[in-house]
């Protein structure tokens, strides 16, 4: 059978689907584009996914045409469905796409930074009056009923707002029209709110009897406490934000197994290390996989030791969970919160607060999703539009056996994947090549959770 291009693409699972959740199908598909709609078919051990447009379904078959997807050790396969648009039963029961109606519905795709009634009524107040606000977490994500005084009022916020990014990078609104006539808020507090009604009481402890269809809320109840700065509806990144909410938005909600998110020190100290053959720069490549890092510092009186200053506590409980007994240069890596909450500044120590090499300056939440453990596999990317396979191995093969190599391109850029026969091997190719140019490319080196390289069918 023919299979045309279209936003949708069919997934097959070869095992029991039940042992996967919808948030794992997600983070295969979500560094591609937005999506839409996932219909999950376990009873046939399948899935349906829809992307918001046809390049991103186009670029997402290709890698994994190429590359075998897995999750969680299984086998997933590919191709375009023959569906051109997928219906969802979330949909029909409370939106109707381009018919004009007084209630819009808002889904927050790439949710890194929780969103309150207060960051929606300020998004959407601007286009009218805003009478009543609910939000709810649904199969599709986090959800939001806004209503307006009238009509013309909601039809002016959708054509305004449709497709824009509430902070900068993230939280892109996808807004239809709903089929509801009137909403009924019960409570007034960060998850609903009836702005013609004030003085309605706020919710008591215990689960809610308001709006029963529709869930729980979820991570959405960590508050927001003011705003600041400007985005792009001039709302603020919230004050001193935990990434522990960036984190559980990018892992779909919750958190890596091992993470509490309620770390605060941000320095970490490594030790165990090959005093002959590390160094700053090395130790930036290998923790700057889990933050932004603010300095380091080698301890002359300790060769073997080093401080780490991360910028937040969540990234230093990330390098700490995930670099923790990890194979660098012969020894095993010891990796411990420190007793110094900061690095002092000095001769000694090396800066990296504005290095441009940091990579959670941008696509925070694509990074956080990809914070693993050292792996055997290893990611090329922002490499030579011209390079070859044979250059991508000669660049790293100095550092171990390598098992099998893939070029690809994706966006039209190319990338590649290299598979070492061990894990410490892929760590030295990647704290020892990450940053190097090569033929005028700074070349980004970073772990791959794929399991297996598969070849051109």
């Amino acid at each position: 059978m023919e299979w045309s291009f279209c936003t949708c693409l069919h997934t097959c699972i070869i095992d029991d689907l039940l042992l996967f959740s919808q948030n794992d199908l997600l983070q295969l598909f979500q560094p591609f584009g937005v999506i839409t709609k996932l219909v999950m078919l376990r009873a046939k051990n399948q899935a349906l996914l829809q992307m918001q447009d046809v390049p991103s379904a186009i670029n997402a078959l290709q890698l994994y045409t190429n590359i075998q997807p897995t999750i969680r050790g299984r086998n997933v396969y590919v191709q375009f469905s023959s569906h051109q648009e997928l219906t969802t039963m979330d949909q029909n029961t409370q939106g109707r796409g381009d018919e004009p109606n007084r209630i819009l519905l808002v889904t927050i795709h790439h949710m890194l930074y929780p969103i309150t009634v207060e960051v929606l009524h300020q998004v959407f107040s601007p286009h009218g009056f805003v009478e009543k606000i609910v939000t709810f977490q649904k199969s599709a994500g986090f959800q939001a009923l806004i209503q307006y005084q009238s009509r013309q009022c909601a039809v002016q916020a959708r054509t305004s707002l449709q497709g824009r990014n509430i902070y900068d990078g993230c939280c892109q609104l996808d807004i239809q029209f709903s089929n509801l006539d009137e909403l009924q808020v019960n409570y007034n507090n960060d998850r609903s709110r009836d702005f013609t009604n004030p003085n309605l009481p706020s919710e008591q402890k215990g689960r809610s009897s308001q709006q029963p269809a529709y869930g729980d809320v979820g991570m959405h109840a960590l508050k927001t406490t003011g705003v600041r700065g400007c985005a792009d509806f001039g709302v603020g990144y919230p004050p001193q934000m935990p990434n522990a909410a960036a984190i559980a938005a990018a892992f779909g909600g919750g958190l890596p197994p091992g993470i509490s998110g309620t770390n605060d020190r941000c320095t970490v100290l490594a030790s165990n290390l090959n005093p002959d053959r590390i160094d700053e720069d090395k130790l930036f490549n290998l923790f700057s996989l889990y933050g932004n890092i603010v300095r380091i510092k080698l301890l002359r009186n300790k060769p073997d030791h080093a401080l780490v200053q991360m910028g937040d506590g969540f990234q230093a409980e990330l390098a700490v969970h995930f670099l923790k007994g990890a194979m660098l240069f012969g020894k095993r890596l010891e990796v411990n919160f420190s007793k110094h909450p900061n690095i002092t500044q000095g001769a000694d120590t090396h800066e990296y607060m504005n290095s441009n090499l940091n990579r959670f300056n941008r696509n925070a939440a694509k990074n956080y999703r990809y914070c693993c453990s050292p792996t055997k596999m290893i990611h090329l990317s922002t490499l030579p539009q011209d390079i070859t396979e044979e250059e991508i191995g000669n660049l790293v093969e100095e550092h171990g056996t390598i098992v099998n190599t893939k070029l690809f391109e994706m966006n039209g850029k190319k990338q590649a994947l290299v598979l070492f026969e061990t894990e410490e091997e892929a760590t030295e190719a990647l704290v020892c090549k990450h940053a190097t140019s090569l033929a005028g490319s700074i070349v980004r080196i970073s772990f791959s959770q794929l399991q297996s390289i598969r070849e051109n069918q």
